[in-house]
């Protein structure tokens, strides 16, 4: 069919640009009336004030790097009569400790190359062509890869006591094996929760309720002291594997919660349908059920993730130290005190980074998954 226009009738034109593009969305979004313009206005030119202030502070007035003194020490004097601007020498100079705690300094390469593999396993399990048995199989090469480069003892490496470890390695070990053992367990506590049998119900409702209803100091507390004292005489259990339990029946129990909602707002017409195809109880919830209560709950689980991937700082109350405990010791001495916020600032960006991406990543996943579902 030719696109010339027939007699009689109008060309359709292209829409114009103005009804498109930023502009066009800056008018009906924020300058629709003039409420909005006043609030727009005024929003920018606090946001545009104290970003330039901001950026003054960290970048234009700011000091890299201070001298020695006579004892070698750093001279932090020029830090603390420059008012108007960051120090971040206090980074440069205590960057080891905030990171690795007070892990052996000559040994730092090794918990530096812990922190590379949980990146590169998070990114692998990442990607959904990787979502296969064989997952399982490159999780524990690393993960055993990791507790040989920690301890030591072996292939020549030094031993290193736990209570040596410290920093960001001992967030990622809290994080990672809290939800990695926390997911498979919330599953089986919402499957047991909507069970017939009144024993496995109960259960499952009191370790539930149990949990939900004290906050996690106490339970790092109770694990950290009262559990010792039901242990047999000469047996204890490491202090960061304590706390590593706490963690994840802490986050077992909300995670069970989530779990939970996306059974219940699963269509019962699924459920109907599984039955029909004389699928067995098991067969029907791993195949049917679970799948698509799952990704109708991505928002909330990866919500609850980022919560408690934050939360694994509490455990400086047992005297563990994470990354934020370690970034508070590193400026103990007087000279340094000054600078906490420099501090605070990194530490903060530390938590944003690995929280936005899990934030993006399950963004990109929801879209994809409802996009295949739509399909």
């Amino acid at each position: 069919m030719s696109a010339t226009a027939q007699p009689g009738t109008i060309p359709l034109s292209a829409p114009r640009a103005a009804n498109s593009g930023p502009m066009a969305w800056a008018r009906a979004n924020l300058f629709s009336n003039w409420i909005n313009t006043a609030v727009s206005l005024a929003l920018g030119y606090l946001i545009i004030r104290y970003a330039v202030s901001f950026i003054d502070w960290a970048f234009v007035q700011a000091i890299w790097s201070v001298p020695n003194d006579a004892q070698g020490r750093p001279d932090t004097a020029i830090c603390r009569d420059n008012r108007d601007g960051a120090c971040w020498a206090v980074i440069r100079e205590k960057h080891r400790f905030m990171l690795f705690g007070t892990y052996p300094f000559e040994e730092h390469w090794r918990p530096a190359l812990v922190c590379l593999l949980f990146v590169g396993l998070y990114i692998v399990s990442a990607m959904r062509r990787f979502w296969r048995k064989e997952l399982a199989l490159i999780w524990i090469a690393t993960l055993s890869v990791i507790a040989v480069l920690m301890w030591g003892g072996v292939l020549g490496l030094s031993h290193v006591p736990q209570d040596r470890w410290g920093g960001l390695p001992i967030t990622l070990i809290l994080a990672t094996f809290g939800l990695a053992f926390a997911f498979p367990l919330s599953i089986l506590v919402a499957l047991g929760r909507r069970s017939k049998l009144p024993a496995i119900k109960a259960l499952c409702v009191i370790y539930v309720e149990l949990i939900r209803g004290v906050p996690l100091i106490s339970l790092l507390f109770m694990a950290s002291v009262m559990f010792p004292l039901f242990l047999p005489e000469g047996m204890n259990i490491d202090k960061l594997l304590r706390a590593q339990v706490a963690i994840i029946l802490f986050a077992g129990a909300y995670l069970a919660e989530v779990v939970r909602g996306g059974l219940q707002a699963l269509p019962k017409g699924q459920y109907e349908a599984a039955d029909a195809l004389g699928l067995s109880y098991w067969k029907k919830t791993s195949f049917i059920i679970l799948p698509q209560a799952l990704r109708l709950v991505i928002p909330p689980l990866v919500n609850t993730f980022i919560g408690f991937f934050k939360d694994t700082s509490l455990v400086l109350i047992i005297g563990i130290f994470d990354l934020l405990t370690a970034g508070k010791t590193a400026i103990i001495e007087p000279q340094w005190q000054p600078f906490a916020v420099e501090v605070y600032v990194v530490v903060g960006l530390i938590y944003f980074v690995f929280c936005f991406a899990m934030s993006k990543y399950s963004a990109g996943l929801e879209n994809e998954l409802n996009k295949s579902q739509r399909r």
